[in-house]
């Protein structure tokens, strides 16, 4: 798990936007994020590769789903529970896998990253919010 201080104090979600299960990760929380407190950006947009930047993380590799909240950045696994915490029961309930290890956490995500085009495919471009979701989305 990588921590680092931000200055945002917003909860914001960087994904890889090319990848059909990082979308699908995306549309699933807009759907159970009841009080729309997340908001979204691709790896790949201007305001992704600020923040990757910013932490010192690659810019050109987009093997983790970021999530920074409360000025603090969190990746991998760890970003992915906090974000579960936040989405209402009973999705809330996959936070207690925090209490596994995160070198275990992070290698059965990690060996996820590593397939996901295969298993789940990949995209030719970003896929775009609709209008009604595009305030929450930054460029």
């Amino acid at each position: 798990m990588k921590s680092i201080t931000d200055t945002t104090s917003e909860k914001v979600i960087l994904f890889d936007g090319v990848c059909n299960l990082c979308s699908g990760a995306v549309q699933f929380v807009i759907k159970y994020d009841k009080k729309s407190q997340f908001k979204f950006a691709s790896l790949q947009s201007d305001y992704g590769q600020q923040k990757l930047k910013e932490h010192q993380l690659s810019q050109e590799s987009f093997n983790s789903f970021i999530l920074l909240e409360n000025g603090k950045l969190f990746t991998k696994s760890t970003a992915a529970l906090r974000v579960a915490k936040e989405l209402g029961f009973p999705r809330s309930l996959l936070y207690g896998f925090i209490i596994v290890p995160a070198f275990i956490r992070d290698g059965v995500y990690s060996w996820i990253s590593k397939n996901r085009y295969k298993w789940f495919g990949k995209k030719e471009a970003c896929w775009l919010p609709t209008p009604a979701l595009k305030a929450r989305f930054y460029n």
